[in-house]
């Protein structure tokens, strides 16, 4: 996508799935952090000028209003900062006229500010000034959303992840890698863009899947190597063409978690779906999705080591090994999984859900009514998947 000249532009159908998902996630953001910590931050790197042509809101407006309208804003004692930074002058001004009513109504000690410069310039900066006593800077989810591959460097995405409880939000627009990944004037933002020169045996693949899938992985992997924990991506398809994907990296399962419920929960409209990162054939938010790959990838991941705490295989859940989120484990997974003979359930000291299928063995102590059952405190035994099942549990 080129970047526009205006500066206030129409907002492109395709760019709205990932403003709806920005503001679902920070449902969840705001209260997990906020209610613990003394300070976070929310940095928009590529601010824009904060709203579209037609009057819809760009992603600072978003995100301020998704503390402000919170639900349990009164709660979050949190002084939360938002820090804005837009390259363009003339949007930086426009942006900073649409704020300024929202400062009055911020809680004592949150604030908002905008910064006009280069990302990649003037993060560090912003960062340093609002660190604590002993120089550490607070908690910062960052939305990193360019028009291109130039001003994101990997080392920008490792000082951003050197807090342990700070995350990054990425859209990578892979259509203009792809294009222009033998062009002389791109190799050295690609390799800011990766923190390395490997990108270069990936664009030789002459298979465009295979060119794709080698590109991603290489930046999920540099992006661990920068400091992340957890790396998911999903892409966004407007019917079969693939559009843009979306990378969030952290440093815990609980992040991943909330981020992928939260593309879940979002329909992108139109002819947009999105798609997981894992299989590109699951398609996400429809009506029927298809659950059969979570059950394939507890049984790869589980099957066959006997005995497992469900602590364990929610944790696995969470995590960015899989396209799905906790939410949907109980009944997507294992009820349909205990139903159909695929796991055994025990609480440790008793009995097993088969065993407790036989009349009259625990008479004292009957199995809970399938729409109870939770399975808190309980153990699992997974079979294992059949050979040449579909497995997603890549890294």
């Amino acid at each position: 996508m080129a970047a526009p000249t205006e500066k206030i532009w129409d907002l492109k159908p395709h760019s709205l799935g990932k403003h709806l998902v920005l503001r679902e996630y920070l449902k969840a953001w705001l209260p997990i952090l906020g209610l613990k910590q003394e300070r976070i931050i929310f940095l928009d790197g590529f601010a824009g000028p904060g709203e579209y042509k037609g009057g819809e809101d760009g992603s600072p407006i978003i995100a301020l209003n998704a503390f402000l309208e919170h639900s349990a804003k009164n709660k979050i004692k949190a002084e939360v900062k938002f820090v804005f930074i837009e390259d363009e002058q003339e949007r930086a001004e426009h942006l900073d006229g649409l704020v300024t009513p929202f400062k009055a109504r911020l809680p004592q000690g949150s604030e908002v500010r905008v910064v006009c410069g280069a990302f990649d310039e003037t993060f560090a900066p912003q960062l340093e000034s609002l660190a604590d006593a002993d120089k550490s800077f607070p908690p910062c989810f960052a939305m990193v959303d360019p028009f291109g591959v130039s001003d994101t460097p990997m080392h920008v995405m490792e000082r951003i992840l050197a807090h342990r409880m700070s995350e990054v939000y990425i859209s990578v627009m892979y259509e203009q890698i792809n294009r222009f990944r033998s062009s002389d004037e791109f190799s050295g933002p690609l390799d800011l863009l990766y923190g390395c020169p490997d990108w270069r045996t990936c664009a030789d693949l002459s298979d465009g899947g295979e060119r794709r899938r080698c590109l991603f992985d290489l930046y999920k992997r540099q992006l661990r190597k920068a400091g992340a924990e957890q790396v998911i991506h999903f892409d966004l398809h407007e019917g079969s063409r693939h559009k843009y994907s979306i990378f969030h990296a952290s440093r815990h399962p609980l992040a991943s978690d909330k981020m992928k419920a939260a593309i879940w929960n979002i329909d992108p409209g139109g002819n947009f779906s999105f798609r997981g990162g894992q299989t590109d054939q699951l398609l996400l938010g429809v009506d029927q999705p298809n659950f059969a790959p979570l059950r394939d990838a507890l049984k790869d991941r589980f099957g066959g080591e006997g005995w497992v705490r469900i602590e364990d295989v929610k944790e696995f859940v969470r995590s960015d090994k899989t396209d799905y989120h906790s939410s949907q484990l109980r009944t997507k997974a294992l009820i349909p999984m205990e139903d159909a003979g695929e796991i055994e359930v025990r609480i440790p000291g008793k009995t097993t859900s088969q065993q407790a299928m036989i009349p009259g063995l625990l008479e004292d102590d009957p199995p809970l009514p399938r729409k109870a059952k939770n399975y808190r405190g309980t153990e699992l035994r997974i079979t294992r998947a059949a050979a040449g099942s579909h497995r997603i549990t890549g890294g």
